[in-house]
């Protein structure tokens, strides 16, 4: 039940195939360094994030109380390029998100970044809302559509995730709304989102990977490993602070006419499935060491403490409610939990088996008004 993920030409980590050398004008790693970062983080791998080149917002989530009037991120930058305002410098970040500019080494390529540090209290409210009414076209190629999520503060997160940058490696000159994951501006009520199964086309058939997955989840997509270990291009999850009971939405799903394997072969008397689920789990070892869940892994690893799973899709073609409960397989450490050690995953995909590049091109999955209802909160 991996999600799939395409990328099937060599590159660079931000230069795209029709952009000269020297383009390269993105943060890599934000570091916030603080007093006491036991008191101001809720873990101390907290303080430094990645950034994946199609991302444009960066968000720390930090402790209720945290003094974020005086920090001073500091960046690495892509090989030659510059910030502005620069790595180190001090900023306010209490009335709102702070503005950087990275200029290529050949000064002919800017990209600008959103960097905020919110307090984040736990919850007070029981439901999460996810209703796909914000997305855009990623800002650097406008090649594709992103996702955003609201934030408690009100502004937009980047917690939701797909693999339309891998599928551009192979189909460059495909249309925003030819790619796997698109939005449906008339969904259940309001905008939903579309995840369809393609054809990745000469390049997929050359690398015998000849589909791609429409897919969407909580968490972040590397481009930059997706050729060379495509199931470890998706890290799922997103730090989570509450405990989750139920997850519910609205789908609809019409499978592709031929469900092929990986050769291309069709599989006789096989009807394509979906997949539908969500996961909890521990985003810590014993060690103290951060845990990611992988596309090899995400339903399997020990680390899972619960599961709501829509194990059997049914074919739809009117909007149908879900409504699942989550199955604990592990008791949940309160004092874990008040301090981020849980990670929260859910995951869309038009193929269950596209991470092996089997299912039936034109397989359709659209979700529409997704919820997270938890338990109540001490």
């Amino acid at each position: 039940m991996a999600v799939c993920c395409m990328a099937l030409a060599l590159m660079n980590a931000s230069c795209f195939g029709d952009e000269p050398d020297g383009c390269e004008a993105d943060i890599e790693t934000v570091t916030l360094h603080v007093p006491a970062p036991g008191d101001f983080f809720f873990q101390l791998t907290d303080s430094m994030q990645v950034v994946f080149s199609t991302d444009s917002v960066i968000t720390f989530a930090v402790r209720g109380d945290a003094d974020v009037t005086s920090l001073s991120p500091r960046f690495t930058l892509s090989q030659g390029a510059t910030v502005s305002p620069a790595s180190g410098s001090t900023h306010d970040f209490s009335s709102g998100p702070v503005t950087y500019t990275v200029t290529s080494q050949d000064g002919k390529w800017q990209r600008h970044y959103l960097v905020s540090v919110v307090p984040t209290l736990v919850m007070v409210t029981d439901t999460l809302s996810y209703d796909f009414e914000h997305y855009e076209l990623e800002t650097a190629t406008q090649r594709y559509y992103m996702w955003h999520n609201v934030l408690p503060d009100g502004s937009l997160g980047n917690d939701w995730a797909t693999a339309n940058a891998g599928y551009r490696i192979s189909m460059s000159t495909a249309a925003p709304m030819d790619y796997p994951t698109t939005p449906l501006a008339q969904g259940y009520d309001g905008s939903a989102v579309c995840l369809t199964t393609r054809d990745t086309g000469p390049f997929g058939r050359m690398a015998n990977k000849r589909l791609a997955a429409g897919n969407m989840f909580l968490g972040t997509f590397d481009i930059r490993i997706a050729m060379s270990d495509h199931l470890h291009a998706t890290r799922f999850g997103i730090p989570f602070t509450d405990r989750p009971d139920r997850f519910t939405g609205y789908y609809t799903f019409e499978p592709g006419p031929t469900v092929q394997d990986f050769n291309g072969n069709p599989i006789a008397g096989r009807t394509d499935s979906a997949d539908v689920y969500a996961v909890f789990y521990r985003n810590h070892d014993a060690a103290g060491n951060e845990v990611v869940l992988y596309g090899d892994n995400i339903l399997s690893s020990d680390m899972i403490v619960a599961v709501a799973e829509m194990e059997y899709v049914a074919p739809t073609s009117q909007w149908t409610a879900w409504d699942l409960k989550f199955k604990y397989r592990q008791e949940v450490d309160e004092q874990l939990l008040a301090n981020r050690g849980y990670s929260l995953a859910i995951v869309f995909s038009s193929s269950s088996a596209g991470g092996e590049f089997i299912g039936a091109i034109g397989s359709r999955l659209c979700v529409d008004k997704v919820r997270l209802i938890c338990s109540h909160e001490e």
